[in-house]
């Protein structure tokens, strides 16, 4: 029953793929959040209305579509505008500067693994702004304008009052995201990404037994999910001491 004919370990190594992209795209997705949510909260127009369409944008489009756009878009983008610079810019300096310049940039062919983590965490970054954005806004004006006439500095504000309000506001909000964000994980495997539904999958293709490697990966998600609802109890519970619950 639990022969897996060989392909046991190289599915275990596509489980560990798994969490890797999916622990480095939280990452980028809070920073880029964070980045998204202060831009929305500024006084500038421009940061705002950079913010807005992209998460207008990201949130309109599906996981998928965005993910192959980045990919193999971002691809062509990057080689396009190196072969403009190799070959079209020295040939405009020569005929309006006068100046011979010689340049060979290489072609660039993006990485499956940096592109899973880059897409995913690009992608989920929007849902991020707007969970820190309400978090923010959550938080009472009047004890940020008490810390400031107390003398504290703004990093003083920000660490010790806005900080801890914001995350027991914003935590449901991330844990929804993060629990979404790592069955998106899954989708890797569409751009050639060995994790463990791609490898699954082609096991199963090999042998023609489906439910005995899907199973596996079903498994593997469920646990996953599992300690993260755990952990987010914990933190929940945490930044939630000292708070009465009406």
């Amino acid at each position: 029953m639990f022969d897996f004919h060989g392909y046991g370990p190289s599915i275990m190594k596509g489980a560990l793929l798994t969490i890797e992209v999916g622990f480095l795209a939280l990452l980028l997705s809070l920073l880029l959040g964070l980045i998204g949510a202060s831009a929305k909260l500024s006084n500038s127009k421009t940061a705002k209305g950079i913010a807005t369409f992209y998460t207008t944008t990201i949130r309109g489009v599906p996981d998928l579509v965005l993910m192959l756009l980045i990919f193999y878009g971002g691809q062509v983008l990057i080689n396009s505008a190196l072969d403009w610079i190799n070959y079209d810019l020295p040939e405009i300096l020569l005929k309006n500067f006068d100046l011979e310049v010689a340049i060979e940039l290489p072609w660039i062919n993006i990485d499956q693994f940096v592109a899973g983590v880059g897409s995913i965490g690009f992608i989920f970054g929007a849902y991020m702004t707007e969970t820190f954005r309400g978090a923010f806004m959550a938080v009472d004006r009047g004890q940020i304008e008490a810390g400031y006439a107390y003398g504290m500095t703004k990093w003083k504000v920000f660490s010790r009052i806005m900080f801890p309000q914001m995350m027991r506001h914003a935590l449901p909000g991330l844990g929804n995201n993060w629990l979404v964000l790592l069955k998106t994980t899954a989708l890797v495997s569409i751009i050639g990404l060995a994790d463990m539904v791609r490898l699954a999958s082609e096991a199963s293709k090999a042998v023609h037994q489906p439910f005995k490697f899907f199973i596996p990966v079903v498994i593997v998600y469920l646990l996953l999910t599992s300690i993260s609802e755990w952990v987010i109890k914990l933190l929940e519970r945490r930044y939630s001491a000292g708070v009465v619950k009406g």
